[in-house]
């Protein structure tokens, strides 16, 4: 035995092994309930598990959760070059970038997932930001997930 950390599975990945279990469970609350309710529900377990995860990463010794320890933790969604980030401006209370690649979105649209992409992932970064630190705040107003040429991240950090 090693007091060894377990090395964190990339995001990338454990995003598509949750897509392939969310997969037939959403064609079945679509079957039986419709697909707005469906996305509906799907919808709201996905936010609430990304407010949880936020937590998870704020409480952790390494981490501050202020916007440095934020970008700071950037890299486990970054990691083996799922997304291609051009940095627009970075301050001490905002940090702007545009996603140019998103391998997140090419995954769950080559997985037959893309009417429901913006659930599993888009829709996870803002309510991240609330369990993370309710001060950081996204705004966002195009995805490449919904067609756009890129995606425009504007994150903000409200002070003390």
């Amino acid at each position: 035995m090693t007091d060894e950390t377990p090395k964190q599975l990339p995001i990338l990945e454990q995003r598509r092994i949750e897509a392939e279990v969310i997969k037939p469970i959403h064609a079945e609350m679509v079957a039986q309930l419709g697909k707005e309710k469906a996305d509906q529900i799907l919808g709201n377990a996905i936010e609430k598990a990304a407010v949880a995860q936020a937590q998870s990463f704020a409480q952790r010794d390494d981490v501050e959760s202020d916007l440095d320890g934020f970008v700071d933790i950037m890299k486990y969604w970054t990691a083996s070059g799922a997304l291609e980030i051009e940095v627009i401006d970075r301050t001490e209370t905002s940090f702007d970038f545009n996603i140019v690649r998103c391998k997140y979105s090419e995954m769950y649209k080559a997985m037959g997932l893309g009417d429901i992409g913006h659930l599993l992932s888009c829709n996870r970064d803002g309510a991240f930001c609330t369990g993370f630190n309710p001060k950081l705040k996204l705004e966002r107003s195009q995805t490449l997930m919904s067609g756009a040429s890129h995606c425009d991240f504007r994150y903000t950090f409200e002070g003390d």
